[in-house]
């Protein structure tokens, strides 16, 4: 299945390296050698020389890696988390984000490359977004794994739309 490139993108395929050059920044990716990418004309197709289970796989992964390369430089990706919990909040900083999430300091999350932090009106919303899939998600992770959301009460930061199973509490014994 080739992968479309969209209006403002350039692509520039080496050796094992693919590079792509859009609106939202500019990225690469190495690929490995037991498959063949070619650009023709707008399009960039994968192809494998042989059929065995290595070949195989690194072709899907490929296809798989450069669409979100493209999607990444032309688009972008965005995660959206909430900050849930009495006193929760997340501001933005010179640089990155600063979390009161109940502890008796505040948590500083410094700036990365190619990432973006966009708080919403009311300081309990926030969006991390960037042009690498990769990076999005695992920032995302990190601050979540600040406070993440614990079962009793719901308190923590978690993921928009997130479900967080929830459990009884302490029940008097006779």
């Amino acid at each position: 299945m080739p992968v479309t490139i969209p209006s403002g993108v350039e692509v520039k395929i080496h050796s094992n390296t693919i590079e792509a050059k859009g609106p939202k920044g500019v990225d690469e990716l190495d690929f490995l050698a037991l498959v063949k990418v070619e650009q023709v004309e707008n399009e960039i197709i994968v192809t494998r020389d042989s059929d065995d289970k290595e070949a195989r796989a690194a072709h899907g992964l490929t296809r798989a890696l450069i669409n979100n390369l493209i999607t990444g430089v032309s688009t972008g990706f965005s995660r959206d988390l909430e900050v849930i919990g009495t006193g929760f909040t997340v501001l933005p900083q010179q640089g990155g984000l600063l979390l009161n999430v109940g502890f008796s300091h505040p948590v500083f999350i410094g700036a990365v490359d190619g990432i973006k932090y966009d708080v919403q009106k009311g300081n309990t919303n926030f969006t991390v977004s960037g042009y690498n899939k990769y990076m999005v998600g695992q920032i995302s992770a990190k601050i979540r794994a600040v406070r993440p959301p614990e079962p009793f009460k719901g308190k923590g930061i978690r993921y928009k739309g997130e479900y967080v199973r929830r459990k009884a509490g302490k029940t008097v014994g006779k």
